[in-house]
This record gives C-alpha cells, sequence and structure tokens, in this order.
C-alpha cells in the first residue's frame, strides 16, 4: 500500500515524513522490553514513523519489533519512517558514521529515514553516555557543528540514511548551518520540544520560512524522569482549558494536545507505551479543532521548558540562552 501522503509533509529533499509519530524514549526504570512490545502495538494501530535514538539504549527492542512487524506482513520497510539520532559524544566528525552503522546494527536494519544531531552540545567522546569528571560534573566538548554536518551529509550520499535534521537547535544554529560555505543538504527537521506552554511560535514561522520542519516533542507536556525533568513541573494534560476543550469534542486531553500541532503544521511525536493510549493517540486525523480553540490553546503559552539540560548552561552551543 502507498504511504497516505495527506497524513504526511513534504521535507525539502523530496522524502515524505508523516505527520504524527510514535516516541520511543523511556526512563530507566522502563525494562527496555516494553519499548519492544509497544513499538509493535504502535504499527498494529497504524503509526508509520518511529522516532528513537541510540542514547534511549532500546534500538535493539524496537528494531527487532519493527522485523517482527514486517516479517509477519503487517508493514514494508518502505512504508515505515525510522528516525534516529546522534548522541552528544560522537558529534567529532570521524565518530558520525560509525556511530550511525551501530545504531543499523543495533536495528538490523540497512538504512534509517531520517539521521538528526540529538543535541548541539558535544560531550567528551567514549562509552559513556553521561561522561563524568570526579566531582560528578559531566565533560563537554568542544566542535564545530558544520564539520558535523559535513559528516552527516556523507552519511547520507552513502545511503545509510535517506534524510538529515538537527534536534534542540535555536535559530542562530539552524542559520550557521544554512549559511555554512559548501552546504550540500539543508536540515529537513528541527526536533524540539513543543507543546501549549511553549509553543515556539517564533522558531516554527522561522523554520517554515527555511522550509525546515518543525517536529515537536513532549508534545503532551513531559515524562517526569528526575535526570531530566524538574519534579514540581506543571501537568499539561491536567489545564483547565485543555480539558474544557477536550470535553466538548468527546475527546482526550492528550488528543487535543497532539491536533493542536498538526493543525499549526508542526510534525507530532506522542509516547506512550500503554496499549490503550497509544491506540488513543493515533485517533486525531477524524476531529478538528476550532479558531477558537486554536487562539485558546496559543493563550497557554508560557515559554515553559522540560527539558533545560541545564549541565550545559555555560557551553557556548548551549541553546536555550537564545529567545528561540
Amino acid at each position: 500500500m502507498a504511504p497516505n501522503h495527506s497524513r504526511s509533509v513534504k521535507l525539502n529533499d523530496g522524502y515524505f515524513m508523516p505527520v504524527l509519530g510514535f516516541g520511543t524514549y523511556a526512563s530507566d526504570e522502563v525494562p527496555k522490553s516494553k519499548a519492544g512490545e509497544a513499538t509493535k502495538v504502535a504499527v498494529d494501530v497504524g503509526f508509520r514513523h518511529i522516532d528513537a535514538a541510540y542514547a534511549y539504549q532500546n534500538e535493539e527492542e524496537v528494531g527487532k519489533a519493527l522485523r517482527e512487524k514486517m516479517a509477519d506482513g503487517t508493514v514494508k520497510r518502505e512504508d515505515i519512517f525510522y528516525t534516529t539520532k546522534l548522541w552528544n559524544t560522537f558529534l567529532r566528525p570521524e565518530l558520525v558514521r560509525p556511530a550511525l552503522e551501530r545504531s543499523l546494527k543495533k536495528l538490523g536494519l540497512d538504512y534509517v529515514d531520517l539521521f538528526i544531531i540529538h543535541w548541539p552540545v558535544p560531550m567528551k567522546p567514549g562509552e559513556d553516555l553521561l561522561p563524568k569528571d570526579a566531582s560528578g560534573q559531566v565533560i563537554l566538548d568542544t566542535v564545530d557543528l558544520r564539520d558535523t554536518w559535513e559528516a552527516l551529509e556523507k552519511c547520507k550520499d552513502a545511503g545509510l540514511t535517506m534524510s538529515i535534521g538537527v534536534s534542540n537547535f535555536n535559530h542562530k544554529q539552524l542559520e550557521m548551518i544554512l549559511n555554512k560555505p559548501g552546504l550540500k543538504y539543508k536540515p529537513v527537521c528541527n526536533q524540539v520540544e513543543c507543546h501549549p506552554y511553549l509553543n515556539q511560535s517564533k522558531l516554527l514561522e522561522f523554520c517554515k520560512s527555511k522550509d525546515i520542519v518543525l517536529v515537536a516533542y513532549s508534545a503532551l507536556g513531559s515524562q517526569r524522569d528526575p535526570n531530566w525533568v524538574e519534579k514540581d513541573s506543571p501537568y499539561l494534560l491536567e489545564d483547565p482549558i485543555v480539558k474544557a476543550i477536550a470535553k466538548k469534542h468527546s475527546r482526550s486531553p492528550g488528543q487535543v494536545a497532539l491536533r493542536y500541532q498538526v493543525q499549526r503544521g508542526v510534525v507530532v511525536l506522542a509516547k506512550s507505551f500503554n496499549e490503550k493510549r497509544i491506540k488513543e493517540n493515533f485517533q486525531i486525523f477524524d476531529f478538528e479543532l476550532t479558531p477558537e480553540d486554536m487562539k485558546a490553546i496559543d493563550g497557554l503559552n508560557r515559554n515553559f521548558r522540560y527539558a533545560k539540560l541545564l549541565f550545559a548552561a555555560d557551553h557556548p552551543n548551549y541553546p536555550f540562552s537564545e529567545e528561540y
């Protein structure tokens, strides 16, 4: 069956990305096997865009789930849009292709559809995801991201990935890549935290003007992993305005938060390992929010960020010192 392009967005390199994706991140206490089980459920209910990363440390399980779904005839490889991400310890150009090849080996796939730089902040190379010094501080590194980008371009030319993009970049960092002398391929996307409390309207406008797709993570608020998120963070899905709009449409607050993004031209990721909610999160194409609903949700913006990456706040590449 041909991919349903009405539910996809055309990227600046000609490939298509489904506007609704399934997120595979889980905090450490969740067994890795859960990611595999959830991925199979997601494919069964209709998700074709799978968002993953080396740093989530579950690509073996996710890859196995996808291969099982191909083997049983549910999907073909070309039906799936699979994203992986280059972790911060591999931003030196000579480490880029080996990092992607490592993900491919874990996955058991020949290529990914999208390979993106996970964060613009390089960390000390090595096997540790978060390399720390004796005092427990994360050890950062210095890398010119334009050199990293060139290495991603080579991965695309080698057929290891169809498209290349970035994540957690601010508009100045995007400009730096776009203005790079000898640029061969523009980033197809910038994947950032985006939800009604941080609606990224300025960054969205900037990305649209450059034909770069904005992809929203933490679109339902956020998981509460204490390593990344402060424990007193607000619960987006408990917001009275979101709940009132959901009630009016006989939908869940999660469905409203996802539909909001799709209607404003944002590709949205939905992360849940709960079977009922995975099904629910896919049911966002059969209702529409009114302009009044959209305006009310826009009004919730308070520039509140769940994932702050505070340990990198003093690094010159720290992305969140800029307004957008």
